[in-house]
């Protein structure tokens, strides 16, 4: 059956009744909505975040950073519950102008630095660091996977996720729309990681990072419902090396449980401060 027929009116008002799952925090407007200061730790990187597939690329890096000997990446992770709109509060916004995680405050240097955007974020650590980004004729290749996923991940979250497991309603129209252009974009990376290791080519860097939080859980499963099923994710091997691999790594393994406050208690880290925060838990 065809989808109802929708006419746009000449000029588009928001309808807070209309909103869905998100209606309480979804406006058409930016900026704080509540005066409210964040907290803040003794490291030098203070992270807010919440372990979406775009939060958890930062603390993945951090913990990678860590791993790798860079003792200076210690860092304070503080949960910024989105559903409840912690992400208007004025001292998130001055951070990110935005509103949405992650958002880093690095006080590393002689002035603080607000990095916001999770590709940022990621390109900036890694050049403080000197750390999975290289500097060599490669540097443009991971470069160039570092935003394919930047760019993709709306495809995936915001368009396929939001109509097929969120909208009030669901039509064929959005979801197959949005169904081809995941399978697409799973279908690039299959095709990649079958020439490769990894996105950039033979070593770990950003790119992996970045894209492994968002096509991780399609693999095990547990994202936007049975969308595993009805993607037929099984169908990209190679994705499914890649991310089995990723996935083993301690960093990894610790980075995706910080700032999670769902799912069972122990794989649970709402604020991680130091490395002892991990102890007890199952990740």
């Amino acid at each position: 059956m065809a989808d109802p027929i929708y006419t746009p009116p000449e000029v588009w008002t928001h309808d807070a009744e209309n909103g869905g799952r998100f209606a309480k925090i979804n406006r058409p407007t930016a900026g704080a909505r509540q005066e409210k200061n964040l907290p803040v730790g003794e490291h030098d990187f203070q992270l807010y975040s919440l372990a979406t597939p775009n939060g958890v690329k930062a603390t993945i890096m951090f913990e990678e950073l860590l791993e790798a000997g860079h003792a200076d990446a210690e860092y304070d992770a503080w949960t910024i519950n989105i559903g409840d709109g912690d992400q208007f509060g004025s001292g998130f916004v001055d951070i990110n102008p935005n509103s949405k995680i992650p958002a880093l405050l690095d006080r590393s240097g002689p002035e603080p630095v607000r990095v916001f955007e999770s590709g940022a974020i990621l390109m900036h650590l890694a050049e403080k660091f000197g750390a999975f980004l290289p500097t060599d004729h490669t540097r443009a290749e991971v470069l160039s996977w570092l935003f394919w996923q930047v760019g993709s991940a709306p495809s995936i979250g915001g368009g396929f996720g939001h109509f097929y497991a969120y909208a009030p309603e669901k039509y064929e129209y959005p979801i197959n729309r949005y169904a081809m252009e995941t399978k697409r974009l799973f279908d690039v990376a299959d095709r990649r990681l079958g020439e490769t290791e990894y996105l950039g080519g033979g070593e770990y860097t950003v790119a992996d990072i970045a894209t492994f939080p968002w096509l991780a859980p399609f693999v095990f499963g547990g994202i936007y419902n049975d969308a595993r099923t009805f993607l037929s994710i099984d169908e990209y091997e190679n994705v499914a090396r890649w991310v089995k691999s990723i996935a083993a790594r301690p960093a990894v393994r610790r980075g995706r449980i910080v700032n999670k406050v769902w799912g069972e208690k122990g794989e649970q880290l709402a604020e991680r401060h130091s490395a002892a925060d991990f102890e007890g838990k199952t990740y």
